[in-house]
């Protein structure tokens, strides 16, 4: 069928252009008033129109990236419920956010969800067409929104929960950059010594035939071993890195994967309070949003990104489908603490569950958060320590002899 190019005014009065395929122009535009459009003009497109006008417009665009970031999301939720609380309608709300969207992939994506309420879509059954951007929590509270009228209201709320995620974050990831700058920074102090410093010392103590000090031999011989074989070593790490990855993301290794973190010192009981947390507040906001809660039990199970915690959450969800409460089968589970249960079997028998899951969240981010502050304190100046004295054998190692020679001295 040709390509047609037409312009229109839509039900919003807003002028447009785009293309369209159909049998001829009679039905093109027979269609188009059916649909309540007011035409403007129609012309078949021909080869030098087969870009359509809205992909030439797209096209032109300059995306700050290509990627869907947590902010992207923060960002178009935060002026959707903006524009829906002032009145303005789902598809004009969307007319105005497209162009401030910075994320290519969101824009596509909200793009097509556009063109499909148009066609006479649900926001939340266009939203299941990128489960990767939208997940089964947008979805429900999408359609949550929908069914009572407050989708302001509900998408308010997805960006206080996604702001409060991406702070949570953050708090995690920058109390580990020291601690890991220091470490990358000892290694390469080590590398460069290897490769650069040390292979000129050894070539001025080999042409004056000196007999070095123990430390100092012992020095060499790794730094050579180093120096020879560390392609060998780099290779193998790449090369066990992405085997685990790969196994990591089946489930089985998954699985194992995750037993092993719990099973960690210290570390492993602080990865399952931040689970214990996303936990908590994902089902806090799906509750306070109204979503039953057999239905807020079976989302969390597929969003809260742990297997573990998936299977748990199944188990409270046949439970509580049982007639049980959904506390004590928490605490059955052995995989909460006994505070949370508390807290939720509170929230259970006063009819506040969605509020008590809310402490119970914020509870535990201020904890894991206190942690990893402490955390990075108190392993600075182990690290300081450690890097110096690594810094320190290596710099004394090389230049003693250099010492002893100007001192004339002989090595035994």
């Amino acid at each position: 069928m040709p390509n047609f190019i037409y312009e229109f005014v839509d039900k919003d009065g807003k002028k447009k252009t785009e293309t369209s395929e159909a049998a001829s122009e009679e039905a093109l535009v027979n269609k188009l008033q059916n649909d309540g459009y007011f035409i403007v003009s129609v012309r078949q497109a021909k080869d030098k129109d087969a870009l359509p006008q809205a992909a030439k417009k797209e096209a032109q665009l300059r995306f700050a990236h290509n990627g869907c970031k947590i902010e992207d999301l923060l960002v178009f939720s935060r002026q959707l419920a903006t524009l829906l609380e002032a009145g303005v309608t789902m598809l004009r709300s969307l007319d105005v956010v497209l162009p401030q969207i910075q994320s290519r992939e969101l824009y596509l994506a909200v793009k097509v969800v556009h063109d499909q309420i148009e066609q006479g879509s649900s926001f939340s059954a266009a939203l299941t067409k990128f489960p990767k951007i939208f997940n089964q929590f947008w979805v429900s509270l999408a359609e949550v929104g929908e069914a009572s009228g407050t989708m302001p209201l509900v998408l308010n709320r997805l960006a206080e929960h996604v702001e409060k995620d991406q702070a949570f974050r953050a708090a995690i990831i920058s109390a580990m950059i020291y601690p890991a700058i220091l470490s990358v920074v000892s290694v390469g102090a080590v590398v460069f010594f290897a490769l650069i410093v040390a292979p000129k010392f050894e070539a001025v103590f080999t042409s004056m035939h000196a007999q070095l000090p123990l430390m100092t031999r012992i020095l060499l011989q790794v730094f050579d071993y180093i120096k020879h074989y560390m392609i060998f070593f780099l290779g193998f790490a790449v090369l066990f890195f992405f085997v685990a990855k790969a196994y990591v993301s089946t489930y089985v290794g998954r699985l194992q994967f995750e037993q092993l973190i719990f099973r960690l010192p210290v570390f492993g009981e602080i990865t399952k309070l931040i689970i214990v947390e996303r936990f908590a507040a994902q089902m806090s906001i799906l509750t306070e949003s109204g979503v039953p809660i057999l239905y807020s039990l079976e989302i969390t199970e597929k969003v809260v990104d742990n297997i573990i915690c998936g299977l748990v959450v199944a188990r409270v969800r046949e439970a509580v489908r049982e007639g049980k409460g959904m506390a004590d089968a928490l605490s059955a589970s052995d995989f909460f603490p006994t505070m949370a249960v508390q807290m939720i079997r509170v929230g259970e028998e006063t009819g506040e569950l969605g509020k008590m899951l809310k402490h119970v969240a914020q509870f535990y981010q201020a904890g894991v958060e206190s942690f990893m502050k402490r955390f990075g304190t108190l392993i600075e100046p182990f690290l300081l320590v450690f890097m110096a004295s690594v810094i320190g054998i290596v710099v004394v190692s090389i230049f003693l002899p250099l010492f002893k020679l100007g001192q004339g001295a002989h090595f035994h």
